[in-house]
């Protein structure tokens, strides 16, 4: 990816039509180099604040980690990892302690200087890469009906209505180790755009109108649609919504070309 980009960025969070909200978001631009950005989604389950804690579990994990993290040095799939699992362990031991049962999933990607990616996932949360409106990539959900669908038992379409669709095969804070998927992107191009979201998101959308809405719109009104059509089209049964966007954009004249510039917006 030639120098002069910039990376623009935006996430999005709302309770939905639940009582209280157990997802969590974050964009992090790295202190120490320029260019650095990772954006975490996780959605907590677990009892009113079980969940909760979970979800803050990664996200305190994610910054104390990313913060320690030098990108010229460390391998940043190691560190996605490494992220997963002790937020893992930690949700863990605080379940020893409370009547909870707190689990989370978790999406989270990391853009290093010059747009080489990496990302992890456990769960139902997502990722997608789009180039341009097209989709080149997104994560498989570890569920029950995912594992219906890849045994041919169930479509795609009729998945999204399945009663037991909330059903996780794999997630953190669960007696067995997390299944941690990951995927390398080389090198992120300029009308790239990487999206993390929850299940409160990605049922109420084809990839084709992800696609559309992503590279037509900046990350900030791309957020505020897809979080507004989403709770339209829930119709008053929304779960918790939450979003990381980061678009790759070419860098405008009278800006600094130097590295990218971030703009994290909520």
């Amino acid at each position: 990816m030639n120098a002069s980009y910039r990376l623009s960025a935006a996430t999005g969070l709302h309770k939905g039509d639940r009582e209280y909200q157990q997802d969590r978001v974050e964009l992090l631009a790295h202190t120490r180099a320029n260019g650095c950005v990772m954006g975490v989604v996780a959605d907590g389950m677990g009892g009113r604040t079980g969940g909760r804690k979970a979800a803050d579990q990664v996200m305190l994990t994610a910054r104390q980690l990313f913060d320690r993290y030098a990108p010229d040095q460390e391998d940043a799939g190691a560190l996605l990892h490494q992220i997963g699992i002790e937020s893992h362990m930690v949700i863990k031991l605080t379940a020893l302690s409370a009547e909870e049962e707190p689990h989370s999933t978790m999406a989270a990607f990391l853009i290093k200087p010059g747009g080489e990616c990496n990302w992890v996932h456990t769960g139902d949360s997502r990722l997608y890469h789009f180039r341009g409106s097209t989709l080149v990539r997104r994560t498989k959900d570890q569920s029950y009906v995912q594992a219906l669908i890849d045994q041919g038992e169930l479509t795609e379409e009729k998945a999204i209505a399945h009663p037991q669709g909330n059903v996780l095969l794999c997630c953190l804070g669960t007696d067995d180790t997390p299944r941690l998927e990951a995927h390398y992107i080389p090198r992120l191009q300029i009308g790239d755009s990487l999206l993390a979201c929850s299940d409160g998101i990605w049922p109420y959308f084809t990839p084709e109108e992800l696609g559309t809405v992503l590279h037509s719109q900046p990350p900030r009104e791309a957020s505020q649609f897809l979080v507004e059509k989403a709770r339209a089209r829930a119709m008053g049964g929304g779960d918790n919504l939450s979003l990381a966007i980061v678009k790759v954009e070419p860098l405008e004249p009278g800006k600094t070309a130097i590295g990218s510039a971030f703009s994290p917006l909520r």
